[in-house]
């Protein structure tokens, strides 16, 4: 009998243990993407390109899977630089599994540990995040945990340290100076018209949110006392009603001596607001923005684009042509006083200049200068930004005259028939390349833009586009005089053209080629052309593209964010697939 007992037991958990996995499989989703990304460098004398320093190849390359079940989810990144393309940091070098989570969430409370990636508010005080093409990841490895006890309540709370390339999380000896710190961090949000049910359907809308960040680093200095726990709070506001929308945030940071500041001991501050209203057919927001010494990072000792705790989010137009986009602003954490106006207008359907289908219109005007910094008395002298010393006071509402960057465009975007259809846009922009690129006494890029874009449909899978862009230089030209030792830094300056022809057989196949030409640089033997060509093929989630040519020297930026490419000449393929 109890044999019998025992038998039905087992039975019965045999049953229960595979309804049990059956139901688990069923649940179960799983998804990932996978990229590679390779270069084959050949020599150019054409472009000055005469020794490859032994690098042929440059191999970047990531898959990561991702598996859900119900409330909870868990993934993981590998990634392999074999080695890392030109124009990214040398330290990616290397393969290693890069990222691994695991997360529940039952909507009351959510558990993450392993590597995070997260944002409080707009990011000004903290911000994790990876950006492929930019060879850029922050993600914080440590734990986070989010409540929500209440309807439009949520709160945050985590605690980790960032990546740093392939360097251990482990505790590093101390003698060596790119020890990061601790990061740790809580945020809170509510959203009132969740919260109050008389303002459910309300055209009101408001939410609060606020922020504490602190890093604890040790202070490994000789020359400067460190402080080994800095920390940064913020506060937002956002408010709506009808058509019209408000928000704003402000952050502060306690002194933070490191290398992107000359080691000064002020306090960091950032103010950002923007306006903006919306209706059928017409749109504008007005943004502005103050920053005063608001670099944030882990390692006191970092000067590149790696360990930022935080992110200041740039308020200019993003171009994504190609002679438009050599000139993309990139934040100045130490400080910049910025604003922008953004207005968009469609021309109704119908009408003289709508025509059948309407036109859009837009308009943009961004502005970026310094902040004013006045100086303090140190040892019975007045002195600036000097190491070791409060570094400046500052007048919050004050505007230097120096100017960073300005950008005027206006763009049009017509579909002048069912097979027709352009965008056309004019830009005058203002770039202070010494200060935003490094290179010193080169006088500021004062050039004048137009694209011309045009798209015309063959047939319901055929299409031919064109794309005419001109760039030309108020005062670098030609005859513009340039000393031997200063040539390295007019490598990109003059008048430009540009011009590409893209032939596309929908959904699979895509031809292309272009030619940019500095027909213009002041320096006669950078007067060059880039060649390039290219065809992709798409089959499904799955997009392969060769091309082969020049790259010209130049600024990548993606929000803000930037690094250098070097010129080059060869041959890239690009393979990636999602599932």
């Amino acid at each position: 009998m109890r044999k019998q007992i025992l038998l039905l037991s087992l039975l019965a958990l045999a049953f229960g243990f595979k309804a049990s996995a059956q139901s688990f499989l069923e649940n179960s989703q799983v998804s990932g993407s996978f990229q590679t990304d390779a270069q084959y460098y050949m020599l150019d004398e054409g472009i000055d390109i005469t020794d490859l320093n032994g690098k042929k190849f440059g191999i970047n390359g990531f898959g990561k899977v991702n598996y859900t079940n119900g409330n909870f989810s868990a993934g993981i990144r590998f990634e392999a630089f074999l080695p890392e393309m030109n124009g990214f940091r040398s330290e990616l070098n290397g393969v290693g599994l890069a990222n691994f989570f695991a997360t529940y969430d039952n909507g009351f409370i959510g558990m993450t540990v392993g590597d995070i990636y997260d944002q409080f508010g707009s990011g000004l005080v903290f911000r994790s995040y990876e950006e492929w093409s930019l060879g850029m990841d922050n993600a914080l490895r440590g734990a986070r945990v989010v409540l929500r006890p209440t309807q439009g309540v949520t709160l945050k709370g985590l605690y980790g340290r960032q990546r740093f390339y392939w360097a251990p999380y482990l505790e590093r000896d101390f003698s060596i100076e790119d020890y990061r710190g601790i990061v740790r961090g809580v945020d809170g949000e509510w959203d009132l018209n969740q919260s109050i049910p008389a303002l459910n359907d309300s055209k009101f809308r408001m939410s609060l949110g606020g922020s504490f960040v602190s890093k604890k680093q040790y202070d490994l200095s000789l020359f400067y006392y460190i402080p080994e726990n800095v920390g940064a709070a913020a506060a937002r506001l956002n408010l709506g009603y009808g058509n019209w929308a408000f928000s704003t945030e402000y952050a502060y940071k306690i002194n933070d001596p490191s290398a992107i500041n000359n080691f000064i001991y002020k306090e960091g501050q950032a103010l950002m607001a923007s306006l903006s209203y919306s209706q059928k057919g017409f749109g504008a927001v007005l943004q502005v923005k103050r920053v005063d010494n608001m670099s944030f990072k882990s390692m006191y000792t970092g000067t590149q684009n790696d360990l930022d705790i935080n992110f200041i989010p740039p308020i200019n137009y993003t171009h994504t042509h190609s002679l438009p986009s050599m000139y993309t602003y990139s934040t100045q954490p130490n400080g910049e006083m910025a604003a922008q106006l953004q207005v968009n207008y469609t021309i109704p359907k119908g009408t003289a200049l709508g025509g059948k289908y309407g036109t859009k219109l837009a308009f943009n005007m961004s502005q970026v200068n310094d902040i004013v910094r006045d100086s303090i008395m140190d040892n019975g002298q007045m002195v600036v930004n000097k190491r070791g010393t409060l570094g400046y006071t500052s007048n919050f509402f004050a505007i230097s005259k120096h100017r960073f960057f300005r950008d005027i465009n206006f763009e049009i975007d017509k579909k002048i028939s069912k097979d027709w259809h352009l965008t056309a846009q004019y830009i005058n922009l203002y770039y202070d390349i010494e200060t935003i690129e490094g290179h010193a006494g080169a006088p500021p890029v004062k050039a004048n833009i137009a694209f011309l874009d045009v798209t015309y449909k063959i047939n319901k899978k055929q299409s031919l586009r064109l794309e005419l862009q001109g760039l030309w230089e108020a005062e670098v030209h030609k005859g513009y005089e340039v000393g031997e030792s200063e040539k390295k830094d007019f490598q990109k300056r003059g008048d430009w053209a540009a011009a590409l022809l893209e032939y596309t057989i929908s959904p699979h196949w895509s031809f292309s080629i272009a030619d940019k030409w500095n027909y213009g640089n002041p320096v006669e033997e950078y007067r060059d052309h880039y060649f390039t060509g290219s065809v992709s093929y798409i089959h499904d989630a799955t997009r392969v593209m060769l091309s082969a040519g020049r790259q010209s020297e130049g600024v990548v930026c993606v929000g803000g964010v930037c690094r250098t490419v070097p010129a080059s000449s060869g041959v890239t393929l690009t393979v990636s697939t999602s599932f």
